[in-house]
Parts: structure tokens; C-alpha cells; sequence
């Protein structure tokens, strides 16, 4: 039997110098949460719609993945590393509330539903 890949974390710091060099942040909570705040310049898909959205997902940068405190996003970057054999995802430690409380910019402009 395969023995499963751990997640690779960044801080809240390491994340916002890979997002500078071209990593691509990707905010999976869902549209309440998105729509209440946002850390600038992340993607929203929502980890209820994964299996829509991950193969989409560029093989050629560094992919972050956030949630509000990293525990959604860990379990869906353990889903693309261990079962559809990504290399290059991280999870955000501590997610966005991680981010916020590191003094990192976070949108908190309301967001209506389209």
C-alpha cells in the first residue's frame, strides 16, 4: 500500500512571497465566506465543487490552497496530492484568520451574489 504524501504548509509570510513570485492562491470556502472577506487576489472555488474545478489547476506554479483555518484546505490539498498526484500544492497554515492576524491585507468589501 502507497503511504500518503504529507501537505506541505506555508505561513501566512511564505505564502504572500510565493504569491509575488507567481503562486496562484486559491480560497476554498464557500460564497458566504468569500463574500464577507477575501485575502486580495485569491481565486474563489469552493471546496464543494473540487471535483469541477482541480483539474483546472495550472501544473506549472505553485498552487496555495486557504480556507478560513487551514483545516478544509489541508484536507483538500491532501486530496490533490495523495489522490490526484499534484506536486505542487501547499495549504495555507492558519488560513485566512492566520493571514489577518499576521497583519497581511484582507478585502473585506461585501460581495451580492451574481
Amino acid at each position: 500500500m502507497d503511504q500518503l504524501k504529507p501537505v506541505p504548509e506555508v505561513t501566512p509570510v511564505e505564502a504572500q512571497e510565493r504569491i509575488a513570485q507567481g503562486a496562484l492562491l486559491v480560497d476554498i470556502r464557500e460564497w458566504a465566506e468569500w463574500a464577507e472577506s477575501r485575502i486580495p487576489g485569491a481565486e474563489y472555488k469552493p471546496m464543494s465543487e473540487l471535483n469541477d474545478w482541480y483539474q483546472d489547476l495550472p501544473e506549472d506554479r505553485v498552487v496555495i490552497l486557504q480556507c478560513r483555518t487551514g483545516n478544509r484546505s489541508g484536507i483538500a490539498a491532501n486530496a490533490l496530492i495523495n489522490q490526484a498526484h499534484m506536486t505542487n500544492v501547499y495549504n495555507l497554515a492558519g488560513g485566512i484568520v492566520s493571514w489577518d492576524e499576521s497583519g497581511l491585507p484582507i478585502d473585506t468589501t461585501p460581495l451580492a451574489r451574481l
